[in-house]
């Protein structure tokens, strides 16, 4: 199964409250933080809610 990378590339100052709770739920704090997800249909729904503060790279299981 593949993961996803999801790196915070702008701030969540703007945004509305919704937002940063997907934020915070995919882990995502400082600006450059990333994370490593399983790539399941909840997290790509989350990943597309907040796509345009986020980077996302598809990594292969391995690392």
């Amino acid at each position: 199964m593949t993961r996803l990378k999801v790196t915070l590339t702008r701030s969540s100052i703007g945004c509305d409250d919704r937002q940063r709770s997907t934020l915070k739920g995919l882990g995502l704090r400082k600006i450059g933080g990333s994370r490593l997800l399983e790539n399941t249909p909840s997290v790509r729904g989350m990943v597309k809610s907040v796509m345009h503060l986020i980077e996302v790279e598809e990594v292969s299981n391995g690392g």
